[in-house]
Order: structure tokens, then sequence, then C-alpha cells
């Protein structure tokens, strides 16, 4: 019973690892193409660059204010959750998990 609760416990914490990897790899993408907007938001309308083409012609600063404001929505959703649903949150729900499952597996 302890190798299959422990079984168990690494699967879910494997789980959880690749959750919070994959959330944070889409997060400094995100940071690298935000950059990438900004630096060619400044280049456009500050030094007079001729971005006139697909993308950067739709980039204005209402957009950029738009961007902005989620890119900071999403920075903090990652801290916060990596602060708030830590370790210690974590080991507390994976017991609460393993405890019912016991009790589920008695009675059957």
């Amino acid at each position: 019973m302890e190798t299959n609760a422990s079984n168990d416990r690494e699967k879910f914490d494997i789980q959880i690892a690749s959750k919070k990897v994959i959330k944070l790899k889409s997060f400094y993408i995100h940071t690298i193409v935000y950059i990438i907007g900004l630096v060619a938001y400044v280049l456009k309308n500050y030094y007079g660059f001729p971005l006139h083409f697909f993308p950067f012609n739709f980039l204005t600063g209402y957009i950029l204010i738009i961007w902005t404001c989620v890119y900071v929505i999403s920075a903090l959703e990652i801290l916060v959750s990596f602060k708030i649903f830590g370790k210690e949150w974590e080991e507390r729900k994976l017991k609460n998990i393993l405890d019912k499952k016991q009790k589920k597996q008695k009675w059957e």
C-alpha cells in the first residue's frame, strides 16, 4: 500500500511540475514577443522607422496599452500562483486526495 501511495505521489508531483514548466515557458515566450513588440513600437513612433507592414502597422498606443495590461495580469498570475499555491499547498492537497482515495479503497 505504501509503494502505491508513493507512486501516486511521484506521478502527481511530476504532473504539477510539468504544468508549472509549461506555464513558465508560455510566460517566457510571451515576454520575448512583448519585448519585440515594444521595441518595434518605439522604433516606429519615436524614431520614425518605416515599419508599415502587416503586424507592425496595427501596433498603436491603444493596442500596446491593452497588451501591457494582459502581460501584467499574466505575470501576476504566474507569481501569485507560485507563491500562494506553493509547495505547502500542494502537499496538503496531495495528502487530502490520497486520504480520500484510501478511504474509498477500504470500502471496496
